[in-house]
Order: structure tokens, then C-alpha cells, then sequence
């Protein structure tokens, strides 16, 4: 039984707005604590305030990992480092190709009506690949980051949807 399997994971850089939430998060816990201070209504005020930092703080902490087995690709993710969620489910039968992002093998898509799909770390250092996938009469453009033995698997799968740079 020779099955095939690659995982990658990758965490979600922060953005500027990212940074500027959490820090209006932070802020407005320390004025909840002010105001439960203070007493009466704003004590109420205050409480919200703290359970909304711990509701929302760890949702902005995002990881994305992809799983290869046989020929199916799982984009998922992971918030808070404890919530999993599947996002998006394809089969190397759906994909019409995988190239590094700027690779002239997608400039056939680029006139495509598709719906882009990021689950990339967003770091500037890093190189994406971009699948274009054809999932339920709606063709997608995925961008993911990868490892060598999952790309590996990929070509070994379906050779001709793989491109090189």
C-alpha cells in the first residue's frame, strides 16, 4: 500500500491592521479597568470590554497548513493555536495547473473570472505557488506555500499541472 502524504504549515504574517486591532484590543482593556474602577454602570462596561480581548485575541493569531494525501489537497485553518477549520477541499483532478506566483505558465488566467483564495503566510521573503482549480463551477486561484516533498507528490500525481518557474 503505497499511499502518498506532505503536510506544510505556515503562520499568517501580521499586517499593519492586525497590530493596530490588537493594540485598540489592549487599549480598551485598560480602560475597562478604569471604569470597573470607577464603579456602578461603567464596572458593566469595563467587563464587556475584558470579554471582549479574551473572545477576539487569540481569533487574530493565524496559521494555515496543507495536507496532500493521494491526490487531495486540505487548506486549513488554525486560530488561536487550538480551532481547525477546512476551508477549501481539492482534488489534483480539478487543478488546471501549479506555478510559482510570476511564472509565465499563468499568464493563460490571468483574463479568468476567478476567486482568489489566500492561504499564504504573506511574507514578502517567501515564494507562493498558485493553483488554479476548477471546484463546483467556480474556478478558483489559491495561493499556498508548499514544501519541496509536497510539491514532490504533486508532479509525481499529476505531472503535467506542475510548472516550474
Amino acid at each position: 500500500m503505497n499511499q502518498m502524504y506532505a503536510e506544510a504549515g505556515v503562520k499568517r504574517k501580521d499586517d499593519a491592521a492586525l497590530i493596530g486591532l490588537r493594540a485598540l484590543l489592549i487599549f480598551g482593556v485598560a480602560i475597562g479597568v478604569v471604569l470597573v474602577l470607577l464603579g456602578g454602570i461603567f464596572s458593566m462596561i469595563g467587563v464587556v470590554l475584558a470579554a471582549a480581548l479574551v473572545y477576539l485575541y487569540p481569533k487574530l493569531s493565524i496559521e494555515y497548513e496543507y495536507v496532500f494525501v493521494d491526490g487531495q489537497i486540505d487548506f486549513d485553518r488554525i486560530t488561536g493555536k487550538s480551532k481547525r477549520k477546512t476551508m477549501l477541499r481539492i482534488d489534483m483532478e480539478q487543478v488546471e495547473i501549479v506555478a510559482p506566483e510570476g511564472s509565465h505558465a499563468l499568464d493563460g488566467y490571468t483574463y479568468v473570472q476567478v476567486q482568489t483564495k489566500d492561504f499564504s503566510s504573506r511574507d514578502k521573503n517567501n515564494k507562493p505557488y498558485i493553483i488554479i482549480a476548477k471546484v463546483e463551477d467556480k474556478t478558483y486561484r489559491i495561493v499556498f506555500e508548499p514544501s519541496e516533498k509536497m510539491l514532490g507528490m504533486m508532479k509525481q500525481k499529476s505531472p503535467r499541472k506542475i510548472a516550474q518557474l
